[in-house]
């Protein structure tokens, strides 16, 4: 058992600095999670404010390890749960405001909230954000897209802060996007967010914003408790054909399944744990490799520890 894991969570929450948000120890992430699996954060910080994050940050012992969580949508917690502060912005980080043609948005804030604000004001250019499961945050994070579009396509700047409670405004060049992927420090905590739309027709926003809802409802096993899509797609190829392609629609383990609608998502059929679908997704890279020569790139996010204690 390694050191860190000796110490109690009471002894954790002791040795951090007081806050003006909450602090709680052994706090449930299955709950607040797609998947609805995985096992405890030692201690979760939900900040009152950016000051109040910024403030934790800056007094915070160097040693405590710190992990972001976004609304749980493609994040997949393993079974031994989360060591050191799992942070979760909450309602200090939902802002959303529209100026011109112009959105500024909290880290916190769900993507369809942004898109929903963009229509309310006649602003286009940010339908494609109706079919993104996450928080702006996330989408910051590994440049989200659907139907079309990125955060890259649409980003005047961002605002995060470092472990040590420095802010930085960073402009899409100095993120270097690419596909699903950023050159951000991975520590890093996005704030938030200014994204540039274009004046448009409300009516002609909304109807294509319930065209992409309607086409995910159609082709993705939305209503189920999956983390969106697992794999990223590799260049010139679609994930989900190369899985079908090596046989793995509906495979099984455990209580974890491809789904049979689109196999690039696994789904907790009910009693999955974290190590089935975990196993199931790689099982599904194992077998593409060797049906295809082609390596498939997790595009969920994996945090915690396997329940023998390692990552």
């Amino acid at each position: 058992m390694m050191a860190a894991e000796l110490i109690r969570q009471d002894d954790l929450i002791a040795r951090l600095p007081a806050v003006r948000g909450r602090l709680s120890a052994q706090a449930a992430l299955a709950e607040i999670t797609w998947f609805r699996v995985g096992g405890a954060a030692d201690v979760m910080f939900r900040p009152a404010d950016r000051d109040d994050l910024i403030a934790f940050l800056k007094a915070k012992p160097a040693d405590v390890p710190v992990t972001v969580l976004g609304v749980g949508s493609n994040t997949l917690v393993r079974d031994g749960g989360v060591a050191g502060v799992v942070i979760r912005l909450g309602r200090g980080f939902v802002e959303i405001e529209a100026d011109g043609d112009e959105i500024t948005a909290g880290a916190g804030a769900l993507d369809v909230n942004v898109a929903q604000t963009a229509q309310m004001h006649g602003i286009a250019g940010l339908e494609f954000l109706r079919g993104i499961p996450g928080t702006v945050g996330g989408g910051l994070r590994m440049n989200a897209g659907a139907y079309g579009t990125e955060f890259k396509d649409v980003l005047l700047w961002a605002e995060a802060v470092d472990m040590q409670g420095n802010l930085h405004r960073l402009t899409p060049a100095q993120m270097k996007f690419s596909y699903r992927h950023t050159d951000v420090p991975e520590d890093w905590i996005f704030l938030g967010c200014r994204l540039k739309g274009r004046a448009g027709d409300k009516a002609a926003i909304q109807q294509r914003m319930d065209e992409i809802q309607a086409a995910r409802e159609a082709s993705q096993p939305i209503r189920t408790r999956t983390g969106g899509s697992t794999f990223a797609n590799p260049e010139g190829h679609k994930a989900w054909q190369l899985i079908d392609a090596a046989g793995c629609r509906g495979l099984v383990v455990g209580d974890a399944q491809v789904s049979e609608q689109h196999c690039n998502f696994l789904i907790n059929r009910g009693k999955a744990t974290a190590a089935d679908l975990e196993t199931l997704g790689e099982t599904v890279r194992q077998k593409v490799k060797a049906q295809s020569g082609i390596e498939l790139r997790w595009e969920i996010k994996r945090i915690g520890k396997k329940d023998g204690g390692h990552e």
